[in-house]
């Protein structure tokens, strides 16, 4: 079994990805980094790997938008689990830099967002620099001969050899990240706690609303709605929900109920929290 994540070392998606494999499996299971969720997501589909490991949304800064758009779009993929994982942002350096003023911050974007205020508050001068993940962020500061920081996990530290500087520096105390374990298997006919999917309607008026009364006809739970631009041109939008329902017999005929009301339907899976 060979499971993706987003790379290198030292990232969040790593510690979800092992959290996933110690729950759900026994067996070994090889652990593969990429550098881009692009790359795991491809990676899955073109049957390189058995399953990806990605991002979805944090609990400050929302959806991550290339993680929702590539299920809706880009691949054929279906959500086989959720993992929720505590987040602690750092500030780090090599040893020499601790006590100066850096040049440059490199993170994420997401963990940035999600450390603005910090940033703001201690080093409002200072240039902040996206980079594709937090272990990214560390190995550049490590390999780099100028003050640089970097906004990155206690496991990245550790594997750089960099000093942290201040632990927990997120915005919010209680701060999650919610990731998906992706898969070429159907997992839309399964029992779960957790169903997702994506579809349009009409652009006329109270389409949107019969299309959600049927989910309260069937007392189906609605726990996330999130509209994304369908792409083709500006003002059209399809729109991801979560639902929460037990029942799979009861889920499934609320489903084919609702696909014959929209004109655009995709089932991206049901699925059990792993949390």
């Amino acid at each position: 079994m060979n499971v993706g994540y987003l790379g290198p070392e030292g990232t969040f998606s790593q510690l979800a990805a092992e959290k996933y494999i110690k729950t759900i499996y026994n067996e070994y299971c090889s652990l593969v980094p990429f550098a881009k969720i692009q790359d795991v997501l491809k990676a899955v589909a073109n049957g390189e790997i058995d399953e990806g490991v990605v991002p979805f949304e944090n609990s400050i800064e929302g959806t991550v938008n290339y993680t929702i758009d590539s299920l809706i779009f880009d691949v054929d993929l279906f959500i086989k689990n959720e993992i929720i994982i505590p987040i602690c942002h750092n500030i780090m350096t090599r040893k020499e830099c601790v006590g100066k003023r850096p040049k440059k911050i490199f993170s994420h974007p997401q963990s940035l967002a999600q450390c603005r205020k910090y940033i703001e508050k201690n080093y409002p001068d200072v240039e902040t620099i996206q980079v594709l993940s937090n272990s990214e962020a560390a190995k550049i500061v490590k390999e780099s001969t100028d003050e640089y920081f970097a906004i990155s996990t206690n496991a990245a530290a550790k594997i750089y050899s960099l000093d942290i500087i201040e632990s927990e520096i997120q915005d919010r105390s209680h701060n999650e990240t919610r990731f998906f374990t992706v898969t070429k298997k159907d997992t839309r006919n399964i029992d779960g706690a957790k169903t997702s999917l994506v579809f349009s309607t009409l652009n006329k008026p109270g389409e949107l609303y019969r299309a959600l009364d049927i989910l309260s006809i069937w007392d189906i739970n609605l726990t996330k709605i999130e509209s994304r631009p369908l792409k083709d041109h500006l003002g059209t939008y399809i729109f991801y929900i979560d639902l929460e329902c037990d029942n799979v017999y009861d889920r499934l005929d609320a489903l084919k109920m609702l696909e014959r009301k929209t004109n655009f339907f995709k089932h991206l899976g049901t699925y059990d929290i792993l949390k």
